[in-house]
């Protein structure tokens, strides 16, 4: 199965705390990945939790379709309030597997340092696609989380 590692980095102006509580719940990712539309069945069971997500891609402008994902998400904040992270697992429909990892740590007086790496692997002949969506996505999420953190309005 072909894999391939994205790592992007960046600065927000809140304390690692402020992060991984935003990180931390489900409904946050909406909007932090432009795909996402909706976040449901949302179960929480010995440090892990679960839901489903939807993403939504437009092909060409006209055909539209649902992506139903199941998601796992971890906290990890023994290291507060210096250091956190989130973690976890996405599975996708046609085989594509992602991992991620949000780790978090105190940066500059008020601020934190977010390394966002996620791992992907994909049938054969869907890695670039996949590859290409997340990697935008990851672009943006840095801006967004910031704006959020940070009290200002986000552009859609």
């Amino acid at each position: 199965m072909p894999s391939t590692e994205l790592t992007r980095s960046y600065e927000i102006l809140a304390a690692p705390a402020a992060v991984l509580a935003h990180l931390a719940e489900p409904e946050s990712y909406i909007g932090l990945s432009p795909l996402l539309v909706d976040v449901r069945d949302i179960r929480r069971e010995d440090g892990v939790t679960h839901y489903v997500a939807v993403e939504r891609f437009r092909f060409l402008g006209l055909i539209q379709h649902d992506n139903v994902i199941r998601v796992s998400l971890r906290t990890e904040n023994a290291q507060l309030p210096d250091a956190a992270a989130v973690s976890g697992e996405v599975i996708s429909p046609g085989g594509v597997r992602m991992d991620y990892r949000f780790a978090i740590t105190s940066h500059g007086d008020a601020g934190s340092l977010v390394v966002d790496t996620l791992r992907l692997h994909t049938p054969l002949g869907l890695l670039r696609y996949a590859a290409s969506q997340a990697g935008s996505v990851q672009a943006n999420r840095g801006r967004v989380l910031a704006q959020r953190l940070n009290g200002e309005d986000v552009e859609s």
